[in-house]
């Protein structure tokens, strides 16, 4: 052996990570990407606020400016110019596209749950073996009626080789084996958003996180989990579903917080899936303040935890109980005076509750979906 070899070793060698070149169009793209998303979509805002960091920061050059960047995004497809009806509209005419819309939640989805490994699409693990298309790793006799695709030759031919021999080899219905499999259940999830005016009070932005979240959410039960459906309703004074393509868009109202109306809904949606699993997670940050009387009059108060409104709010959790629904409620405001409502509320659904903060929140909000995904619910 050559002398020289002796003290050779096999191993890694580490280097100084060096981030992937970019280029201005996809640096600003970056930057105008979450810009859309506080902006609810209002293109010159966004526009304008970049403006702003470019002077600041000197994100562009002579050579590339702003004006270039916004000629791509037209090129590429991410804005469209529209024509105003008048003639008299005060902004550029320039809206998003389908393709930016998709982008931005891909651009959640990255935020929120890029660290996340890869694993199966599109399934709801269970405990329950039977017939399924998710491989186990575990083996059985084989039994008639089950199908010939589920049979493990490998396993097979093994069996047939060690009670055969290999002299007069053959293979007979004993020497088969299958390989277990599991169902694969599907879930069924409603998200609520509190749109309330206090969504944007105090200094903090609470609806921007709380949009990401929903876009990070659908995007990855579109793409990782497309068995699964999620529905998505925000309520304030009422409630109503919005659509994935709108979520962009929200935007906090004058609302008091009509807790009730959204489980209501949320119910309702529920109720016309056939899934077994069935969730609500609700994203909220106030008490409830508002009720809708069967007159159509609104009950309201902003004061406090009013006891009417309160009780109704704890017998809509029951009947989600009884259900089969779970509720998980997400307060993003950890005042002292709402905790005891949140667990009375929680109690009376056997649900679950996290006081948490903005950082954390899709993190929080992934691991439940995942946990919830894994348990089979029985009706």
């Amino acid at each position: 052996m050559d002398s020289r070899n002796k003290n050779y070793r096999k191993g890694f060698v580490f280097t100084k990570y060096e981030a992937p070149e970019q280029s201005i169009f996809e640096k600003l793209l970056e930057i105008f990407k979450e810009l859309i998303t506080h902006t609810s979509g209002d293109f010159d805002e966004a526009i304008n606020w970049l403006k702003n960091l470019d002077e600041e920061y000197q994100l562009t050059t002579p050579e590339y400016t702003i004006e270039d960047f916004i000629e791509d995004l037209k090129k590429k497809g991410y804005i469209r110019e529209e024509v105003e009806p008048d003639g008299e509209g005060s902004g550029s005419g320039i809206s998003i596209t389908a393709k930016t819309e998709q982008a931005i939640r891909k651009h959640a989805l990255n935020q929120i749950f890029g660290k996340l490994k890869k694993g199966a699409k599109g399934s709801h693990r269970t405990n329950r073996t039977g017939i399924g298309d998710e491989q186990t790793g575990e083996f059985r006799e084989y039994q008639y009626g089950d199908s010939l695709e589920r049979i493990s030759m490998t396993e097979s031919l093994k069996n047939a080789q060690i009670n055969h021999g290999m002299d007069s080899f053959y293979l007979d219905e004993t020497d088969l084996v299958v390989e277990e499999t599991k169902f694969k259940a599907q879930m069924s999830t409603v998200l609520m958003i509190d749109l309330s005016h206090s969504m944007i009070l105090y200094g903090e932005d609470r609806i921007t996180p709380a949009k990401k979240v929903a876009m990070a959410l659908a995007e990855l039960i579109t793409t990782r989990y497309p068995k699964d459906t999620l529905d998505i309703l925000v309520f304030g004074n009422d409630a109503w579903p919005v659509s994935i393509k709108e979520l962009p868009y929200l935007q906090v109202g004058p609302y008091h917080t009509n807790t009730v109306a959204g489980l209501n809904l949320a119910m309702d949606m529920l109720r016309r899936k056939r899934n077994t699993n069935k969730q609500i997670f609700m994203i909220t940050d106030g008490k409830p303040s508002c009720i809708k009387e069967p007159n159509g009059e609104y009950y309201k108060n902003s004061m406090g935890l009013d006891s009417y409104i309160v009780g109704q709010c704890y017998n809509k959790a029951r009947q989600a109980r009884r259900l089969h629904i779970p509720i998980t409620t997400f307060m993003i405001a950890q005042d002292p005076y709402l905790m005891k409502f949140v667990r009375e509320f929680t109690h009376a659904n056997q649900g679950k509750a996290f006081y948490t903060g903005l950082g954390n929140l899709g993190e929080m909000i992934f691991e439940d979906y995942e946990k919830n995904r894994k348990k089979r619910i029985r009706g």
